[in-house]
């Protein structure tokens, strides 16, 4: 019952027009920057901990500019539950999908390395752009909300991704190398691990952080192509993603190069557009800060 009036709700308010939509975007970020105050201090700590070189002025400036964004992602998310697949192509271009596409037809599995920076949601449209021989999926965190879980499910699965509990992951992959399916598979790989999976560490942001390295597993057990997905906001609610190769023979890479390439690359996307990085999330809560 929550969840079919939630998923009114939401499709109600997905109608609502852009420039309406974005005048509602400014009140949320007034209210989550300067009333709630949401994460003021998580945010304030992780950019001057990323960004020692900054002054205040300039941090604050960053993070004004985060929050902002912030309020814009939450909103086109929602707008996202009624969008046509012609609008989000408009809205959500991909740049060197041919790259991919060419492997696809070769016959080889691809696994698209990504992090939390610019509207990532909008990234399950991501099939739109590719060869219909792939099969399509993106790993994720399972919501404990039960409502809240089939909402975001229906959300990004409207553009023909599947998207698979991270905790099913290794069993989902099986099935489909044993069932000789080709599969492009996002893994959003930037999360920190729990501390007692905390095993290897790398640079990142001015930071030692703990990192995930089960995509590179994947990529080198099972022999897949390994792509960064590089996301850049255009202007407001226009993002491109461009796909780029972090080896040719990434299965040829010494253990934990391959993770260490993503994370340098996420750090470059980082670094152009700061204020696009999920800076809520208590990232380095396990890492030790870089001396300066």
């Amino acid at each position: 019952m929550m969840y079919h009036l939630l998923r009114l709700l939401l499709k109600l308010f997905s109608f609502v027009p852009w420039r309406v939509l974005y005048v509602l975007s400014d009140a949320l970020y007034g209210l989550l920057y300067y009333v709630v105050r949401y994460r003021r201090k998580i945010v304030r700590r992780n950019l001057t901990e990323s960004f020692p070189a900054k002054d205040l002025p300039e941090l604050k400036r960053i993070e004004r500019k985060f929050y902002h964004f912030f309020a814009d992602m939450l909103l086109e998310t929602c707008k996202f539950a009624t969008m046509s697949q012609e609008e989000i192509r408009r809205r959500m271009k991909f740049v060197n999908a041919e790259g991919v596409n060419a492997m696809i037809r070769e016959g080889r599995s691809n696994a698209i390395y990504l992090g939390h920076h610019g509207n990532w949601e909008w990234v399950s449209s991501m099939p739109l752009w590719l060869d219909k021989r792939m099969t399509g999926a993106q790993i994720y965190h399972k919501l404990r909300n039960k409502s809240m879980e089939r909402l975001m499910l229906y959300i990004r699965e409207r553009m023909g991704v599947l998207s698979v509990d991270m905790r099913k992951t290794a069993r989902y992959i099986a099935n489909q190398v044993a069932g000789h399916k080709i599969c492009v598979i996002g893994f959003i790989a930037d999360q920190s691990p729990k501390l007692r999976e905390s095993r290897h560490f790398l640079p990142f942001l001015h930071h030692k952080a703990p990192v995930l390295t089960g995509t590179e597993k994947i990529v080198k057990h099972y022999g897949f192509e390994a792509w960064y997905l590089d996301v850049r906001r255009v202007k407001r609610g226009y993002y491109e993603a461009e796909f780029v190769r972090l080896h040719e023979v990434p299965q040829s890479l010494p253990d934990f190069e391959l993770t260490a390439l993503y994370f340098r690359h996420l750090e470059q996307t980082i670094q152009r557009q700061p204020e696009l990085y999920l800076w809520t999330h208590n990232r380095f809560k396990h890492a030790e800060r870089e001396a300066e």
